[in-house]
């Protein structure tokens, strides 16, 4: 795929998808190796809470010869809703690996296409292990943008990214196509899971079909903000790893309340690009 240093790395064909269907699927945009720095940083918090657990008596066996794919859900296999949550539905934790993630050039060669190439790295990415056996795996239809109603940031392009596989089976994403051009749909917090996910109402849905978006590892599906979307709970025996990191112009609110983001990437100012050690210690930008 030839890659143009103004436009990013879609090529037409996808662009005029994004645009018309409200996301796009990148199959096999990351390998092996680029997915291997988050996958560490998620080994090691994975760790951390075996150790944790252990410590507290909670559990006798740290699982540490299991597999990535399995150690979490071994862990808490037995255990209740409310001590996953302890943890948090979802993760943020400043680790190297995940920074690596967020820069990597073949996201932003691809999100640079949507929005150029002055590209900011939103302070809300999340690292999800969607647990089975857990309610909170579940999360209901919502629009992204639900999550900051008052930002004046669009687009908000995220790149969710699975580690492992996502199936039907594990929960993976559904999504609801042509709906990215609706405005902010009035929604409630949900009281099913314990977590306080934004959601929708089933007769706010209308009539669009769901698809559902089996992946690969290392596939990327990118939207925006408005686009409505879900994913069910993960009826496997494995750990459904993935993130969703999202980007958005340099020139639209930084969302500080969220927490620090960062520079990723510009043409403008590349001497002001953030470093990882700017990122370390919550600096937006290189000083």
């Amino acid at each position: 795929m030839e890659f143009n240093q103004m436009q990013g790395s879609l090529t037409k064909e996808q662009l005029d998808f994004y645009h018309t269907e409200g996301y796009l699927v990148l199959e096999g945009l990351l390998d092996e190796e680029d997915l291997r720095p988050a996958r560490e940083a998620m080994e090691t918090k994975v760790s951390q809470i075996a150790d944790e657990l252990y410590a507290a008596g909670v559990i006798s066996d740290k699982r540490e010869a299991s597999p990535f794919r399995y150690r979490l859900a071994e862990l808490f296999r037995g255990l209740t809703d409310q001590e996953f949550l302890k943890y948090g539905r979802s993760w943020r934790d400043r680790l190297p690996g995940y920074f690596h993630l967020m820069s990597n050039s073949k996201i932003l060669d691809a999100v640079a296409s949507l929005i150029g190439g002055e590209i900011f790295a939103n302070p809300v990415y999340n690292v999800r292990p969607k647990v089975p056996g857990v309610a909170a795996g579940a999360v209901p239809w919502h629009q992204d943008k639900s999550y900051w109603p008052d930002a004046n940031s669009n687009p908000v392009i995220t790149v969710w990214i699975p580690l492992v596989d996502a199936t039907e089976r594990n929960g993976c994403l559904h999504i609801k196509p042509r709906t990215h051009k609706k405005k902010l749909l009035k929604w409630h917090r949900e009281t099913y899971t314990g977590t306080g996910y934004t959601a929708l109402k089933e007769e706010q849905l209308g009539p669009t079909e769901t698809v559902a978006l089996p992946v690969k590892a290392g596939t990327a599906i990118l939207f925006n903000d408005r686009c409505l979307h879900m994913s069910t709970a993960n009826n496997s025996d494995e750990v459904r790893w993935s993130v969703d990191l999202r980007y958005q112009p340099t020139d639209q609110d930084p969302m500080a309340n969220h927490g620090v983001g960062f520079l990723a990437r510009s043409r403008l100012r590349p001497d002001k690009v953030a470093t990882l050690e700017d990122w370390l210690q919550e600096r937006p930008e290189h000083t």
